[in-house]
């Protein structure tokens, strides 16, 4: 007890001492200043909070298929509810692409990938700021349809839309009339980008949902081991970069293929250390130059920076 009443008339004094070093009107600026700087920071605090929920609410805005019973952007309603039907399969969900109502899962599987590195390196702040489920059911609003666009290990739907016909209409989603032309890649069509990329969003994913629902999180990884075989579909190691591209039928890749290729293997390389992929990222070094860009075109920035924490 009595040590307690001693450094409690310490410190009473020490805040007295210091009150005689300042005079009145310096006291009262400092304690005024360090009460707006704590407002400040509290208030700079809730506005990141807020851009980040509002940047993470914008994908339920993007949403095509049936929308759930928590769907918090209520003025949006179901659309594209039989896509995937003149090949007779489901294509239902997914996001559509900026303003149109297109499905590129090109654009798709290149925002999973990015989603999913967020929550990846940045789990513990946005936890903190209470968005962690919204960024999971944004993530997994995109994997289900990647899921459904991987029908078989030689076959994986990469559109649903024609972009053109599509971009002279402006029109609701709810609405919409133009046609639901589909474009898939096979292993007689392979196409290296939207396999990459897919391939790339998946495994990125299974790390997401790897102690969250382990089940879907091997599911993902799976698809993703069996999507980027498309590349060529006569090995099982995709260490052979074949010379045919993926169809073009809107968005093209203007930087080349072999960024998605790396994509896709630093992703999968992340999510299983196994050393076939990093035996391809070391074999192939087109990803070591230098690069302006990072952008759903030129992923070649995103290897470099993960490869960097893997290696460094």
């Amino acid at each position: 007890m009595g040590r307690r009443l001693v450094w409690g008339l310490l410190i009473a004094f020490l805040c007295c001492a210091i009150s005689l070093f300042l005079a009145p009107n310096d006291l009262h600026r400092s304690l005024v200043a360090a009460t707006n700087h704590a407002q400040q920071d509290h208030h700079v605090n809730r506005a990141y909070n807020d851009a980040l929920a509002k940047s993470i609410l914008f994908f339920e805005g993007q949403r095509s298929g049936k929308l759930p019973a928590d769907q918090r952007v209520t003025w949006r309603g179901d659309s594209a509810l039989a896509d995937g039907q003149p090949d007779n399969v489901n294509l239902v969900g997914g996001y559509y692409d900026a303003g149109d109502n297109v499905k590129f899962g090109w654009t798709i599987s290149y925002t999973t990938s990015l989603l999913s590195w967020a929550a990846i390196e940045y789990r513990q702040q946005i936890t903190s700021a209470g968005e962690i489920e919204h960024l999971r059911q944004a993530i997994r609003w995109a994997t289900d349809f990647l899921l459904r666009s991987h029908t078989s290990s030689t076959t994986f739907y990469t559109q649903v839309g024609d972009g053109n016909k599509d971009h002279s209409c402006w029109e609701r989603p709810e609405d919409m009339d133009t046609p639901r032309t589909l474009y898939k890649i096979t292993s007689q069509n392979p196409g290296s980008e939207a396999a990459g990329d897919a391939a790339a969003a998946l495994a990125a994913a299974s790390m997401v949902f790897e102690h969250v629902d382990a089940a879907y999180s091997s599911k993902l990884l799976q698809h993703a081991k069996s999507v980027i075989n498309l590349i060529n579909h006569n090995t099982n190691y995709f260490l052979i970069i074949v010379k045919k591209r993926a169809s073009c039928p809107f968005y093209c890749s203007y930087s080349g293929y072999q960024d998605e290729l790396l994509w896709g293997a630093t992703w999968l390389y992340e999510a299983t250390g196994d050393k076939k992929y990093h035996g391809y990222l070391t074999s192939n070094q087109g990803w070591s130059g230098s690069v302006s860009e990072f952008s759903w075109d030129n992923k070649l920035a995103g290897v470099q920076t993960l490869l960097a924490k893997v290696t460094l």
